[in-house]
């Protein structure tokens, strides 16, 4: 073989050890590209939903209520107490031992009725001690004027003697002097009667006192003070409270107290009686306003109050435009969701609920307009919180807090 074949076959033949070409550059750029997409595609989906689960959102909040067919027609609400206006702290008139209770806390009585008695020995012996005073004090003045009955017999006497040049004139002078002492003993003695005689006065009247009666008629309302207790007349031994005077007090802000008036129609939902609703009607508006709070008392009466209505339950009076009908009464409350919590979802209408402070779409159908709200057909029940005016970018599970009021 020629040396100018080899050489071009040499020339040929492939070298596996030579270094090949760097390509370093575009595998870099491949991952870098990919690096960033992922970053990106993080930022942009990933942020929301950190931000959600990390960040509690600043929301307002409202809740689904249960309204009675008058709301449509009310005008203001409030809510008080029921209060009774005829009440009476009882108590002694004098300082004794409680020697026997007639009742119990939550009994009834009548004006008049005998509540306590007190014990009537040391009342009785003050008396006798009195009227010893006074048996004393005339004995005194019987005594008294028998001196002077005496004097006045010498003193004559002594002066027919003087007259007639008998006596000299000193033993006249002298009896006259007695005669006055006398009549001054006379006076002191008449008065110490009538002080005696007072003292018997009013410890006769104290014995009548010995049993406390009802000034009115009333239900207990407290524990009633204990036999063998002493007693004074600054202790209240019980109250009482007229029931058939029970009326509905309510705080309402002075800038609204010019919307109620004396007579107006009022619906009356109580506590203790769940959704039962009652008509009333406006008695008094505050003659007087509490100027720390800023409102007034208004009183409600109840036209047809329960027979277990008691002082102290819990009231929402709902003051109307209208008066109520039966009909009117007799229409269960409606469960009304705000016009503000609800967005359109899938078709149809749905809110964001509020449980342990995080958020679930639910969705909610929703029936005639009613006030600001609409009629809940299907949905949340009463008292479910949800957000108010909830914005857009709300999800399901995030974490919120309830916006402050400004």
């Amino acid at each position: 073989m020629s040396k100018q074949l080899s050489a071009d076959l040499a020339s040929l033949r492939i070298d596996r050890a030579a270094p090949k070409k760097s390509r370093g550059w575009l595998r870099a750029l491949v991952v870098f590209s990919v690096l960033g997409g992922v970053g990106w595609a993080g930022y942009t989906y990933g942020k929301p939903y950190v931000e959600s689960r990390v960040f509690k959102a600043e929301v307002s909040v409202t809740e689904i209520a249960s309204v009675s067919p008058a709301q449509a027609s009310v005008d203001l609400t409030a809510t008080g107490y029921v209060v009774p206006q005829s009440t009476a702290r009882i108590g002694a008139k004098i300082i004794g031992k409680i020697v026997k209770v007639t009742l119990k806390e939550g009994d009834s009585v009548k004006a008049g009725d005998v509540l306590f008695e007190l014990d009537p020995d040391d009342q009785k012996a003050a008396v006798q001690a009195a009227q010893a005073r006074v048996a004393a004090a005339h004995a005194k003045v019987a005594t008294a004027q028998a001196q002077l009955a005496e004097s006045d017999l010498e003193f004559k006497r002594q002066k027919k003697l003087v007259e007639a040049g008998a006596i000299a004139r000193a033993g006249v002078d002298d009896l006259e002097a007695k005669r006055k002492s006398v009549e001054a003993l006379i006076k002191a003695a008449q008065a110490e009667t009538y002080a005696a005689q007072a003292e018997v006065t009013s410890l006769t009247t104290g014995l009548k006192n010995l049993k406390i009666v009802a000034p009115i008629d009333g239900t207990a309302m407290t524990k009633p003070a204990n036999l063998g207790d002493i007693v004074s007349p600054d202790e209240p031994l019980l109250e009482l409270a007229d029931f058939s005077t029970l009326l509905v007090e309510v705080d309402v802000p002075e800038a609204r107290l010019g919307m109620v008036k004396q007579g107006g129609p009022c619906e009356v939902i109580l506590d203790a009686f769940g959704s039962q609703r009652f008509p009333g009607e406006v008695v008094t508006v505050a003659p007087r306003l509490n100027r720390s709070k800023a409102t007034g008392i208004v009183k409600v009466k109840l036209k047809t109050p329960p027979e277990t209505l008691r002082p102290e339950m819990s009231a929402r009076v709902s003051f109307l435009a209208k008066p109520l009908d039966e009909e009117k009464l007799k229409e269960p409350p409606k469960i009304i969701v705000p016009a503000a919590a609800l967005i359109d979802h899938a078709g149809g209408k749905a809110v964001w609920v509020i449980e342990d402070e995080k958020l679930r779409l639910v969705s909610v159908k929703v029936g005639e307009a009613f006030g600001t709200g609409f009629v809940v057909e299907s949905g949340p029940p009463p008292g479910t919180r949800v957000v108010k005016d909830p914005p857009k970018n709300l999800t399901e599970g995030q974490a919120i807090k309830e916006k402050s009021a400004s």
